[in-house]
């Protein structure tokens, strides 16, 4: 779809943290000045991927990339362009000419200090704002944004996630780590202990949080929210093939999400991932879970 009179944001905005915020926030700013559409430009995949021929685990998947950007700051279109050998070898003037002007019909461009572009990434802040001015177009070059000291960026992030640290993750995010998934049928074993749950595969090239047990908020179909409890890691109680799973609890909820979509957002790590004795063992822990993940809603006092 051939596009017009845009703004456009550029970057790969893994996690859509608060340094990315500060970029769509102008993009959105910037294009209420001009009278144009607002518009991410963002590709599919990371380009580290495609060169170096190594998976890259991101923060997030494409869907949620995508779906970040929409909720919280309001930007609907979100060009997500394959990253493949023409974009690859594309020379960074060409890809703001051909890309950006001709086929999406820019006329400011937003970008971060380090941004990088183009063959090689031979494209930097500086080549864009001259390539702008050359052909008139407006250009933004954001600032890092730091918190207590630390750059935001994506690469800090993933640490935190990695460590299972959800509440300092959720500070430089600007919002809870989340993942969007379908309900999918697993073993059943939590409603033999009275304790069901739902449960979601974490998608490919996408980072496992630490494993263990998290008080978590839980985004339905319908729009209602619900408090749970979600496990993350092998259940090695009761299974023992060492596959990963995303196992949760809703608190107050009764009914059947098989096969419908939910979004997963992660509060606080209680505990790591334990194999227990027996399976009254489990249900007893997960019970007092269940207790702490109320008390911690009740005294945060947010949704």
């Amino acid at each position: 779809m051939i596009l017009s009179h845009t703004v456009i944001a550029l970057g790969f905005f893994d996690g859509v943290h608060r340094g990315h915020g500060a970029l769509l926030e102008k993009t959105a700013e910037r294009a209420r000045q001009l009278g144009a559409d607002p518009v991410v430009f963002t590709f599919d995949r990371p380009p580290k991927e495609v060169v170096t021929g190594r998976p890259v685990l991101l923060i997030n998947s494409p869907e949620d990339r995508r779906a970040l950007v929409r909720r919280i700051y309001g930007i609907e279109r979100v060009v997500m362009a394959p990253f493949d050998r023409e974009m690859m070898t594309l020379p960074w003037d060409k890809f703001i000419e051909e890309k950006l002007v001709r086929d999406l019909g820019a006329v400011h461009l937003v970008a971060g200090h380090d941004y990088r572009f183009g063959h090689k990434n031979q494209g930097n802040p500086q080549l864009l704002l001259d390539k702008c001015a050359e052909l008139g177009l407006g250009c933004d070059i954001i600032p890092k944004v730091e918190v207590e000291g630390i750059t935001v960026s994506s690469t800090y992030i993933r640490t935190l996630v990695e460590d299972g640290d959800m509440e300092r993750a959720a500070i430089f995010l600007g919002h809870r780590h989340c993942m969007t998934r379908t309900v999918c049928h697993g073993q059943r074993i939590g409603r033999t202990i009275g304790i069901p749950t739902v449960n979601l595969t974490v998608p490919s090239h996408v980072l496992v949080p630490r494993h263990g047990v998290y008080i978590s908020r839980v985004y339905l179909p319908g729009g209602q929210s619900c408090a749970g409890v979600t496990n993350v890691g092998t259940r090695p109680t009761v299974c023992e093939n060492g596959s990963v799973s995303v196992e949760t609890f809703l608190l107050d909820f009764d009914g059947d999400l098989y096969g419908q979509d939910i979004r997963l957002e992660f509060c606080r790590r209680l505990r790591g991932e334990e194999k227990f004795d027996s399976l009254d063992a489990l249900r007893d822990c997960i019970r007092k879970n269940i207790e702490e993940a109320r008390e911690y809603f009740r005294e945060s006092r947010i949704e």
